[in-house]
């Protein structure tokens, strides 16, 4: 009776260290998986699509993204600051420059994702465009540019890349007509709302369109004259993903640096450029 009782003590004790064992493989699978939290700003559905390819390729490393999406355009970085999320993307340098400097902060961009450059575009006769290239815009032509500082800038870089113009400042100066040092075709620069340069496309020679219109006027993107280049001068305008200026000490680090090399990888270039049909631009 004596050895039964033993050997049933034994059995009972080998079940208990399984079950403890599983316990703890389970426990250690746990930790191995991580979520990061990534707020977002009005996803569309080419953003949903590289993000899902993004997720499709950290779901080895035991790395879930999991999304908060908001509406206004202030709280992203606020909540990245504060802790509630991880990283953010929904920005470009620009706007995270600034916000830094508006709210003594100091959040830093970890990732270049994709720029969604703006256009050069022809004047129109009737629904037919009046040039077909750059080179055809004749002197004391009359191009329309958006008027608020930031667009004025960006079409400003836009026309010197397209060789009508030169500027005197660079990189991420803001450019005003005031910086044209150059201009050999004698163009007249016309500063308009920026909602109104597409409207403006029958009554001038060309109009730098902001991409929010292009739809909206039903211009066809694909015949612009000239697109924005990949560069210094518009590098500020690059979309980024941002997070805390201490990210690479935080525990959740290395499921970061994953999610990076993800995001860089062919697979995601090729969803944004079919995805986006082709208004978004890989950068990386």
């Amino acid at each position: 009776m004596k050895i039964k009782k033993w050997l049933g003590l034994a059995a009972l004790a080998t079940v208990a260290g399984l079950a403890l064992a599983a316990c703890g493989n389970s426990e250690k699978k746990a930790d191995n998986a991580t979520t990061i939290k990534i707020a977002t700003v009005n996803r569309s559905g080419s953003e949903e699509a590289r993000w899902d390819k993004v997720q499709e390729l950290v779901k080895k490393d035991g790395i879930t993204l999991e999304f908060t999406e908001f509406t206004d355009y202030s709280q992203p970085n606020k909540a990245t600051a504060d802790g509630e999320v991880d990283l953010n993307a929904f920005q470009h340098y620009n706007f995270l420059n600034n916000w830094n400097k508006e709210n003594g902060k100091d959040l830093v961009a970890i990732a270049d994702t994709y720029i969604s450059p703006i256009r050069l575009y022809s004047g129109l006769n009737g629904s037919d465009n009046k040039y077909t290239k750059v080179e055809d815009i004749p002197a004391n032509g009359e191009i329309a540019v958006p008027n608020d500082a930031t667009n004025e800038s960006r079409a400003l870089y836009l026309l010197q890349s397209a060789g009508l113009i030169k500027l005197d400042v660079s990189g991420t100066a803001l450019a005003t007509i005031a910086n044209i040092t150059e201009n050999p075709k004698n163009l007249k620069i016309t500063e308009l709302d920026a909602s109104q340069t597409a409207r403006s496309l029958s009554s001038v020679d060309a109009a730098v369109v902001n991409n929010t219109f292009v739809t909206e006027a039903k211009l066809d993107y694909k015949k612009a004259l000239f697109k924005e280049q990949a560069d210094e001068n518009s590098k500020q305008w690059y979309n980024i993903i941002v997070a805390k200026k201490d990210w690479e000490s935080s525990p959740k680090a290395d499921a970061i640096k994953k999610i990076i090399a993800a995001y860089h990888t062919d697979e995601v270039k090729k969803v944004i450029e079919e995805t986006s049909d082709g208004l978004d631009q890989p950068v990386w």
